[in-house]
């Protein structure tokens, strides 16, 4: 589990806990954000949330306080899967035959390919951050968990002579995930980037491996 989702109120009821709370649970997660994405997070309604789960009103609160709980368990749940490239992919011991380009470039690959798959909803996510303090709060949790584990690989390349080393790693880290995140949104969110997605990987990886200095051997 993420740390964002760890900061996520725990299930109200004994019942939330069972095995079918938590397919229950999930059901209401999807369904809202089917729902958010649809009609935005300030005209979605709790009826049309458990309505859209085959649930009653009533038994929406069983597993939320609220739509705004429910809305952070649907921000908590996509920033899961964008996170999965990073540990799956860059910090994976399995993937230490790869060179660091290519490392890089499948990690790209599939973090576009799920920012895609959540476009509407992650341009909703950005929206509500600007008013919800709770959620701007999980955006920047997310920031920084990925700022510390790239920041990480980047010095482990540094000692191994595979990147610049003058380079700060934290700061090129947080360069790094403000370039993506800024990109995929206005590419994917607000259409503002006019590429294919073949160019996006392939122009996003070559920036970075670039800016970072990275090289295939010493």
């Amino acid at each position: 589990m993420s740390s964002l989702a760890a900061e996520l109120p725990p299930e109200r009821a004994p019942g939330a806990r069972s095995s079918k709370g938590a397919r229950t649970r999930a059901r209401l997660v999807s369904a809202a954000k089917e729902v958010f994405e649809e009609d935005g997070f300030l005209e979605a309604r709790i009826t049309d949330i458990a309505e859209r789960a085959g649930l009653s009103h009533g038994s929406f609160y069983t597993y939320f306080d609220s739509k705004e709980q429910i809305f952070r368990e649907v921000a908590a749940a996509v920033d899961d899967e964008l996170g999965a490239p990073l540990s799956d992919v860059i910090l994976s011991p399995s993937s230490s035959g790869l060179a660091p380009q290519d490392r890089l470039r499948e990690a790209l690959r599939q973090h576009f390919e799920t920012y895609q798959k959540h476009a509407r909803i992650m341009g909703i996510i950005e929206e509500v951050s600007r008013y919800d303090d709770h959620v701007n709060e999980l955006l920047l949790a997310r920031h920084r968990q990925y700022t510390e584990q790239v920041a990480e690989s980047i010095r482990q390349m540094q000692k191994r002579k595979l990147a610049d080393r003058r380079l700060d790693p934290t700061v090129a880290a947080a360069v790094v995930g403000a370039l993506t995140g800024r990109f995929a949104e206005l590419w994917l969110v607000q259409n503002a980037v006019d590429c294919s997605f073949e160019d996006a990987v392939e122009q996003v990886s070559r920036l970075i491996v670039n800016a970072l200095g990275v090289t295939t051997s010493t």
